[in-house]
């Protein structure tokens, strides 16, 4: 309701992820060490892992648990009392976390949840002298007017922020199995998943064949209710995002592009009359440096382009001003290894997508983002090392 997903997939990801995000961090604190060195056997240094204070977190509404979970999680943990801002587009799921946590004892003012747009309860939240961490996720412009109020003021930053994906794809892949999961890299949640594969590199010898079966695949994916178990595209979020897509859309023909499926409203009939919906779009015949190749989108939109060798491929996967996650597709081992440390992104997927090991660094380059979350990262970002020298 808050978000417009099908159900199905608030029940299989979102939730569960919820619940491990918990689990994982009240295990990780009590297996968080820190070091010590001895020196000259007159001299013992050792670090103290101690908690900062009063921890903002800032979440999108994509993900309105999953990644609310994300940052109160690992924060609370490590000692620190957190003020959470949800986005005012998704405020229902983060109230409903509040009314469990009261019900699971949490403590009185150990979690705050804040509710108000961006620019009021935002901009007092990151402002405030006696915050001294923030940690936010959303679009890049947003984080950059961030770090603006924040560096001055010597906070503690980390910014997981927008990304343009690629999805590289040689011949050599397990065809079938690319296949499948790079529907669903594509157009998970509506697109509206900030690790979807946006733009799908495919090696020329095999792209016609991959076209045409990508195509005929996206064609079944059901527009409708987010409450039927067999719709696998949902409601878009909010009135201006949708418009934001259509606009994409629009710019990709303008550009060039040619959309070989969706492309258009979708209106549904019912108490679904008034819904946002768009069907999955695939384009094919733009140039890579264009608009549509190189901004945010973040909807039900990805677009095709050939390469003919792997040099080729790496230097329109790092076009972009981002650097979040990559997907690369080869049996050839070799190959994987070279692309994945010469990718410029903060994850690389090779032959699989959306695999997390929660203890595992979570980020990206470039314009994608200041910092990591995730594992031990996220324990250190919300806690202050303090060095203690002892003379004996």
């Amino acid at each position: 309701m808050d978000n417009g997903k099908p159900l199905w997939l608030s029940r299989s990801v979102d939730i569960p992820r919820a619940v491990k995000n918990f689990e994982f961090f009240a295990s990780a604190i009590t297996h968080f060490s820190s070091e010590s060195h001895s020196t000259d056997n007159s001299t013992i240094n050792y670090t103290l892992r101690q908690p900062i204070g009063v921890v903002a977190a800032i979440s999108p509404w994509n993900l309105p648990l999953y990644l609310l979970s994300w940052k109160i999680a690992p924060a609370l943990a490590a000692g620190n009392t957190v003020v959470a801002k949800p986005s005012e587009i998704t405020p229902l799921t983060a109230f409903m976390l509040s009314e469990v946590c009261i019900e699971a004892g949490l403590p009185e003012g150990v979690l705050n949840i804040v509710h108000g747009y961006g620019n009021k309860a935002g901009l007092s939240l990151i402002s405030h002298p006696k915050v001294k961490v923030i940690t936010f996720t959303g679009g890049t412009k947003t984080g950059m007017e961030i770090s603006k109020i924040a560096a001055p003021m010597l906070k503690k930053l980390s910014l997981e922020l927008g990304g343009k994906n690629p999805n590289l794809i040689f011949s050599d892949c397990k065809y079938d199995e690319m296949l499948e999961t790079t529907v669903k890299s594509s157009f998970l949640n509506q697109g509206e998943i900030c690790l979807c594969g946006s733009r799908i590199l495919v090696e020329r010898n095999i792209y016609e064949k991959f076209r045409d079966d990508f195509v005929s695949k996206v064609k079944e994916l059901k527009v409708g209710d987010p409450l039927e178990a067999d719709t696998k595209i949902g409601a878009i979020v909010s009135k201006q995002h949708y418009e934001k897509i259509l606009y994409y859309i629009e710019q990709s023909q303008k550009d060039g592009g040619r959309i070989l499926c969706g492309g258009r409203p979708v209106k549904l009939g019912g108490k679904l009359s008034e819904g946002l919906f768009i069907e999955p779009t695939v384009i094919d015949g733009l140039p890579f440096d264009c608009k549509t190749n190189q901004e945010e989108i973040f909807g039900p939109v990805v677009t095709l382009i050939p390469f003919d060798t792997e040099e080729q491929a790496l230097m329109i996967a790092n076009s972009t001003e981002y650097g979040l996650a990559s997907i690369i597709w080869t049996e050839n081992l070799s190959r994987a290894n070279r692309l994945a440390a010469q990718i410029k992104s903060g994850i690389v997927w090779i032959n699989c997508w959306m695999l997390r090991d929660l203890r595992t660094p979570f980020g990206g380059m470039n314009n994608s983002g200041v910092g990591r979350e995730g594992g031990w990262e996220a324990l250190k970002f919300f806690t202050e090392a303090k060095n203690v020298c002892i003379k004996y």
